[in-house]
Parts: structure tokens; C-alpha cells; sequence
């Protein structure tokens, strides 16, 4: 039963023992198998929530993996394992379908292109020698896909990089050719070879790493001063295994090898009254498709988190280099191929993180003030796909505002090139002989609605001028606009844009719960400026395999297990049919009003490379909200303390009875002779207009 509290949360990732035990169930049944995936079989949603309601008397979901091996013959199985019991309790084939690519994968191909006579034969035509072929890296992808070859055998391509020196940054010598590799047969079946042949380029290295800025003569800037972050009391927020309590905020951490972080069960705790606003969030995939049209540059277009895994490829995470401040980390563990187990260490980072001003205002009439800074709670991972980083954070704000925000970094896939070459619009030569070409990185966030219950509605909201024209009885001076609500009520219905014209949002409404005094259902709203279109073409490859990105917003009814909005196993589909949200969606007819549904919205940017991305990109960043609509009765924050208040009558009486909790870790960044370059020298708040009571105007 529910509340025993050394059994692990049923949303909590399998343990390290759990792993073993699930591996070695498996092994017993089926022999010498390699593990693609060992990872939680996610509770029913049905059980989950009676339990979650009643965690003393309801039954307590049993603990189920989820299980894809390759066999020795090359067929695949998708298993579940009851460790209850512990017994299989589902073992299936899979026909023409290939699962996630593991990291033992990627890293073996290398070592075979490096000692492949036909791969050896085409560097030296790239004008690199025979015994230079430990200098010779490649980045393994999966083919994505190729009619040549189809779906039942296992492959990867192959982009080739020269490294001269150990250190050097490879994705500056790219090499011109791709070869393929067959993971049944261990050896590389093919190479595609381009009809125009690009050299290897002799250009000077531009690393980025220290001792190269050093001998390049710049160094490095010496006006930096250090910029500390204390929390002397402690943090604020408390961890309960893995559910954290921050703020009103409350819910779950988990960590999935295909998604990374997965936020289950969160609610906020409204003055005493605990409301539900969302079951699950999760980054559930993405796809970066390159605008390169010559063979085989069609295939790159990765669909990183079903093909390869955002749990599968995280960072182990650094004190006071990824994460700065008072930390909290949580581990990972993955099954190997093998059937050992590997630890991710600190794949998660927990901190808080000023966040500005939460609330201000100051009256002109008298400079009374009250300012309160607010502060945020971030729970982040980053994950490296070969070339690029993907840093992932979970920004919770006190005023009930969830933010979804990624930042890209890394470096940028590369390609040979001529000196000059004409690109053709395809790419941008960022340096001597490298070409980096056209992208779009497009991701899907899965949003699985529980707004004050399980019965939502979605609306798509629009800024529209009235209908009525100017000079009419309705619109005289013709200045009316409105919120146009539309309801989302089919699955077709629901597969909508954004429009900046209308500054277009979502909104996930309970219709059976009204505001208090707006008498509108209690919502929450997306609000996402990063919706934008995929650019390849309806009917290209990558619009066939990656459906979800196709339109910024997807409605579905909830389904156990409809999770992932490519399909379970991406690599190597061929998109037809198209897998996932397609499949769901199916005719459009289903009814998505006030029931259980999941918003899936796709957003991102598109990349045009220049040399200031090279050889190593800064960060771009992208965000969006969920914010509360209609949800609260007023400001959910006003028992903020602030940070200074001084109220009219406080003016008047010179100050006296002013509350003052301004951080006195503050100060002038300048100060001479005593004299100070700020207003109020420092000190007050109040009076920030320095008018002391007399209109400044």
C-alpha cells in the first residue's frame, strides 16, 4: 500500500538494483542479448491517480520495465518485466523497425572506418596518409533513412573529420565523403562519395580551447572580476527523494534515457487549497533538418531524442561551471549493451537563481514605493549530439508561471569545401574550407493537461480589432480590439499555427471551474513567440518522418503509452506511414472537449550559420511560458516579502515605520571621496524619483 516510504515513488526512475534484476530476468529467458533500453514502464495513468489521491489506501502501481533488445540474429524485441514478481510479463518482435542507437554504438564505428581499407582509400584521395588514421574522427548517425537499403538492417552513417594535432577542433577539417555502416555485420557496406571532390583543407586551426587563444596573441580578457553567488541560510526548497517542494510549487523529477528530465504530478498550493495544474511535461523529441538538397545530405536531419536519447547523451554536470550557486544534483542510470549498468553522475542540476523584479511601483505623487524581486527555481540538464549542445531548463517562477527554456551551443556540423566555393544558398562558408549548411533545430514539448482537475478544453486565442467598422454606434472612434477565443473541440481542429499578426497563444481552460470575479474558466496559457515552420518541403523525407513539426500545435485525447510524438522506434523509418501524431490524430473526428488531453507544441529556430558561430557557437536561447490565466483570484504573489515598502503615510511621516529588507550585500559599483554617482546615494528606496513629495513634471 501507498505511503511506505522505503519503496521507491512509482514515478521515480528504476534504481540501479532494479536494472540488475530486470537484465538478469531477461538473460535467464533469452540468452546473450544486447540492451538498447532498460527503463521505467511509466504506471497507468488510471491507477497513478487514484493512488496519487489516496496514497494510504489505494493500490500502489507495481513497478514495470521496459525492455528493447537486439538478439544475435538481429531481431528486435520489445519486452516488459513485472519486478514485483518478478517475471516477463510481455515479449514481442518487432518487424522492420530499429531502436534507439546507444553511445557504445556511436563510439564503435569509429573504430572501424579507421582500420576500413575502402575508408583508408578515400582518405588518402582527401590527401591524408595512410598512417594518419588515428588522426581521423567520424560523428555516427543513424542513416535516417535510405531506400537503398530499407529498415531491417541496423545502419549508420558515417561524417568524417581530420584532427593534424590532438587538440585541434575537428569540425574545421571536414572530409568529403560518407561511409555507411552495418551493425550486424560490424563492418562498413558502402561509402557515398560526391560527385564534386573537395580536399582536405590545409587552412591554420582556430581551436578554442586555452592554450590555442594564448598562442593566437589575444589571450584571454583580464577585466573580468568575479561575480560570487551565496545562499548563506541555505536553499529554499526541500527534496523528498525525488519530489521537490519550492514556493507553492510541488512535483516530481524523474529522468527518462529519451526524454532527460520528465516532471510529473505538479501542483501548486494555492493558500492551502493544493491544485493540480499539469499530470506530466516533457521535452518529448526533436528534429534538425539540414537545407542541403545533394546526396546524401537529404538524410541529415536527426531526430536526436528517439534516435539517440536525451538521458543517453547528458552531461555529467559541474559545480560552478554548468551550474553556479548552492546545488543539488541527481544521478542517472542506464542499462549497458553488455547488461551492465552506467551512472550518469549529476545528469540533473537543482538550484535557485535571482530573477529580478517580481513587482514595482512607485507613486509620482509622492514617491511612495514598494518593490519586491522575485526569484526563480531551475532544474536543468544538457545533453551533447555529437557536434551540439542542447542545455535543457525547467524555470518555475513563484507567481505559478512555468518557462520551458533551451539554449544551443556546441559546434556546428561542417562540411568540406573549396576556398570560395559558391554554397548556392545551401550553407555558409564560416572559414577556409568549411561549409556549414541551412538547419532548424524543432522541438516537441508534450504537455499532459490537468488544470484543476483532468477535464480540459484548449482555445487558440487571437488579438483582433472589432468587426465593426469606424464611425459605426458599436466602434465610433474605431479603437476597439478583443481577445478572440476559439474552441479547439476535434483533434483536427486542433492542429493550428502561430500567428504573430494576432500575437497568438493556447490556452488550457477547465470550463468547469469560473474565476471568481472574470467568470472565465480557470486556464493556463502558452505562450510561445518560437513557433515557427518546418522549411522542407510536405512530401521531403524529413517531413514524412517527423510529422510532429509540422504545425505548432497538436491536440491529442490522452492515451497510456502515446508518449513520444515520432513514434517508439525512429531510426531508420521511412515515414511511411508517418508514425505518431498522424496515427493519433487519425480522421481529425475524435472529441478532445473537456476530457483528458495533451497539447504537443512544436517551436525552435532556424539557423543560418556564420562565422561568428565558428568554432565554437555562443549560446542562443528560446523560451516560452505557461502562464496562469484566469487560475488565481489576484496576484498569487503579494506574500512575497519586498524588498523595500514605504507607503504613502510613511512619506509623510519622514520615513518612520518603512519596511526595509533590501539585500545589504549591495553597492556602489563607484564611489569617490565619499560622494556617490546613484540617486538616494544607496540608501532608500524611497524617493527614487527625488522629488521628496513634489510632482516632478
Amino acid at each position: 500500500m501507498g505511503a511506505t516510504t522505503d519503496l521507491p515513488h512509482p514515478f521515480d526512475p528504476l534504481s540501479p538494483s532494479e536494472i540488475e534484476t530486470t537484465i538478469a530476468i531477461v538473460k535467464k529467458s533469452h540468452g546473450d542479448v544486447r540492451f538498447n533500453v532498460v527503463s521505467l514502464h511509466e504506471p497507468r495513468k488510471a491507477e497513478m491517480t487514484a493512488w496519487l489521491e489516496a496514497p494510504d489506501s489505494a493500490p500502489r502501481p507495481k513497478r514495470i520495465a521496459d525492455v528493447v533488445v537486439i538478439a544475435p540474429d538481429g531481431k528486435v524485441y520489445d519486452g516488459l518485466v513485472a519486478l514485483d514478481e518478478p517475471k516477463i510479463m510481455a515479449w514481442v518482435e518487432t518487424d522492420g523497425e530499429q531502436p534507439i542507437i546507444t553511445m557504445e554504438e556511436l563510439q564503435y564505428v569509429e573504430h572501424v572506418a579507421r582500420k576500413d581499407p575502402k575508408v583508408i582509400e578515400q582518405c588518402v584521395i582527401s590527401g591524408i596518409a595512410a598512417e594518419d588514421m588515428d588522426k581521423v574522427f567520424c560523428d555516427p548517425w543513424t542513416i535516417g533513412y535510405d531506400e537503398r537499403f530499407g529498415n531491417k538492417v541496423r545502419l549508420q552513417q558515417a561524417f568524417m573529420y581530420y584532427r593534424p594535432e590532438l587538440d585541434n577542433c575537428q569540425y574545421q577539417y571536414p572530409l568529403d565523403f560518407c561511409p555507411i555502416f552495418d551493425a550486424g555485420k560490424k563492418e562498413i557496406i558502402a561509402i557515398d562519395i560526391p560527385k564534386v571532390r573537395r580536399p582536405l583543407s590545409k587552412a591554420p586551426p582556430i581551436d578554442y580551447h586555452p592554450a590555442a587563444v594564448e598562442a593566437r596573441g589575444d589571450g584571454y580578457r583580464t577585466d573580468i572580476k568575479p561575480i560570487n553567488i551565496t545562499q548563506p541560510e541555505g536553499v529554499s526548497f526541500k527534496l523528498t527523494g525525488r519530489e521537490i517542494e519550492w514556493q507553492n510549487w510541488k512535483f516530481h523529477i524523474g529522468f527518462s534515457y529519451r526524454e532527460g528530465i520528465v516532471l510529473n504530478n505538479i501542483t501548486f498550493n494555492d493558500k492551502g487549497n493544493v491544485r493540480p495544474i499539469f499530470y506530466r511535461l516533457s521535452l518529448a523529441e526533436m528534429v534538425v533538418p539540414y537545407g542541403n538538397p545533394e546526396h546524401p545530405h537529404q538524410r541529415k536531419h536527426a531526430l536526436d531524442q528517439g534516435e539517440y536519447g536525451a538521458g543517453y547523451m547528458a552531461n555529467s554536470l559541474s559545480l560552478g561551471c554548468d551550474c553556479k550557486g548552492s546545488i543539488h544534483y541527481l544521478d542517472a542510470h542506464f542499462a549497458t549493451q553488455a547488461g551492465g549498468l552506467r551512472t550518469i553522475k549529476n545528469a540533473i542540476c537543482i538550484h535557485e537563481e535571482d530573477a529580478g523584479i517580481l513587482f514595482k511601483h512607485t507613486d509620482f505623487r509622492d514617491d511612495s514605493v514598494i518593490v519586491t524581486r522575485g526569484r526563480k527555481l531551475i532544474v536543468q540538464q544538457i545533453f551533447t549530439a555529437a557536434n551540439y549542445e542542447y542545455v535543457v531548463a525547467w524555470v518555475f517562477h513563484q507567481d505559478g508561471t512555468i518557462q520551458p527554456e533551451i539554449k544551443l551551443t556546441g559546434i556546428l556540423n561542417t562540411y568540406a569545401m573549396d576556398p570560395d566555393e559558391d554554397t548556392h544558398g545551401w550553407g555558409t562558408q564560416v572559414y577556409t574550407g568549411v561549409n556549414a549548411h541551412n538547419h532548424q533545430h524543432l522541438f516537441c514539448l508534450r504537455i499532459d493537461a490537468n488544470v484543476d482537475g483532468p477535464n480540459n478544453t484548449v482555445f487558440v486565442n487571437d488579438a483582433v480589432t472589432s468587426d465593426a467598422p469606424v464611425g459605426s454606434p458599436e466602434n465610433f472612434y474605431g479603437n476597439a480590439f478583443y481577445n478572440k477565443r476559439t474552441k479547439l473541440a476535434t483533434t483536427g481542429e486542433a492542429v493550428t499555427d502561430y500567428d504573430s499578426k494576432t500575437s497568438r497563444t493556447w490556452e488550457i481552460c477547465n470550463p468547469n471551474k469560473l474565476n471568481p470575479y472574470s467568470r472565465k474558466p480557470v486556464s493556463y496559457k502558452l505562450v510561445s513567440r518560437e513557433a515557427l515552420t518546418m522549411l522542407p518541403k510536405p512530401g521531403s523525407l524529413v517531413w514524412k518522418r517527423a510529422a510532429f513539426a509540422r504545425h505548432a500545435v497538436h491536440v491529442t485525447k490522452y492515451r497510456d503509452d502515446q508518449l513520444w510524438p515520432a513514434g517508439r522506434h525512429v531510426p531508420q523509418t521511412s515515414g511511411e506511414p508517418s508514425r505518431g501524431l498522424p496515427e493519433w490524430i487519425g480522421d481529425g473526428t475524435e472529441s478532445i472537449d473537456n476530457t483528458d488531453v495533451v497539447l504537443w507544441h512544436t517551436f525552435g529556430v532556424t539557423h543560418f550559420p556564420s562565422p561568428e558561430d565558428f568554432p565554437i557557437m555562443p549560446a542562443e536561447p528560446m523560451t516560452l511560458l505557461l502562464r496562469p490565466r484566469n487560475f488565481f483570484a489576484g496576484n498569487p504573489v503579494m506574500d512575497v516579502p519586498p524588498s523595500y515598502s514605504c507607503t504613502p503615510s510613511q512619506v509623510l511621516a519622514k520615513g518612520e515605520g518603512v519596511y526595509d529588507a533590501a539585500d545589504k550585500m549591495s553597492k556602489l559599483a563607484f564611489e569617490t571621496n565619499g560622494t556617490t554617482n546613484g540617486a538616494n546615494g544607496g540608501g532608500s528606496c524611497c524617493g527614487s524619483n527625488g522629488t521628496n513629495g513634489v510632482n516632478g513634471h
